[in-house]
């Protein structure tokens, strides 16, 4: 199934990002560390053009800290400067300007044979909505320098912040792409709330959520919600389970199962279920091999 999700004024966005791409000396190309390449935008590899780039993979305070070390050396493996950052202890952010300033290096020293001044290091902070591009930006800044939301699609200007005597950052609204061909790359955006609701229902994000988290963080979710049983039977009667602990009842004994779908989504993006990651390296490989056989028996 594709998902179709392509805002106009996400359309506006990528063009005004090409314009202003050319005043810019390095990319912040930030990830979900839960979900890092499904929240990646495959189009920033074409729009950055080049420009020298680092990977931030926020929130990282909620991935499963037994996994990052894996993207870590998933992204280097591919050429790629990658920096886990946390905007709430602010671990990791510091780094940032002194990767960029090394990154800048040999630019600058050849600006400087040329008799020209020294001058801030331009960054580009790109990702999709909602993955902590104000929180970072607020923190690089030590002030709130741009406002912090959680509704995804909603067109904010860009706007350059000073960030010390040595950096200036290009806030830019968060940018996905025009379709998700996997639907599971839906389903782990709309549950870090990168995508509105509206495009995939809550209930069916839950059901895929408390399906991963049962294979594979099965503790927590018992935990969490004080199940038997977590293991068997349907997802959808897992939920149903989640409502009646949670008090989400209906008249005539039925389980309201948007609300207990809102409740699961809202412990996960809190970060109630302790720190997950609903993706391994792993997984793209095996999701791949999944799918061609799936074509192959058509």
């Amino acid at each position: 199934m594709t998902i179709q999700w392509y805002p106009g004024h996400m359309a506006k966005a990528r063009r005004q990002v090409e314009e202003k791409l050319k005043q810019v000396d390095v990319v912040y190309e930030l990830l979900d560390a839960r979900l890092p390449l499904s929240s990646r935008n495959p189009m920033i590899h074409e729009l950055t053009a080049g420009k020298p780039r680092v990977v931030l993979l926020t929130k990282s305070d909620l991935a499963d800290p037994a996994v990052m070390p894996a993207w870590i050396s998933f992204f280097r493996s591919t050429g790629l400067e990658v920096l886990p950052v946390d905007t709430l202890s602010g671990k990791g952010i510091k780094q940032i300007v002194t990767i960029s300033q090394e990154r800048m290096k040999d630019q600058f020293a050849a600006l400087q044979k040329k008799g020209i001044r020294r001058r801030r290091i331009r960054a580009m902070v790109l990702g999709v909505p909602n993955v902590g591009k104000s929180a970072l930006i607020n923190r690089l800044a030590g002030r709130s320098a741009t406002k912090t939301g959680n509704r995804p699609g909603v067109t904010r200007s860009q706007q350059w912040i000073k960030v010390g005597d040595g950096l200036e950052l290009l806030d830019t609204p968060g940018i996905l792409w025009p379709k998700f061909d996997d639907h599971r790359v839906g389903l782990r955006l709309a549950a870090s709330s990168a995508i509105k609701e509206d495009i995939l229902p809550v209930e069916e994000v839950s059901i895929y959520l408390l399906d991963y988290l049962r294979h594979r963080y099965k503790e927590q979710l018992r935990e969490r919600y004080r199940l038997e049983e977590v293991s068997g039977g349907e997802p959808l009667s897992l939920l149903e389970d989640v409502g009646r602990r949670r008090g989400c009842m209906m008249r005539g004994g039925e389980v309201d199962l948007e609300k207990a779908a809102e409740i699961v989504l809202k412990d996960f993006r809190s970060g109630r279920f302790g720190r997950v990651s609903l993706e391994f390296p792993e997984d793209w490989r095996e999701e791949e091999i999944l799918d061609e056989s799936k074509g192959d028996s058509t």
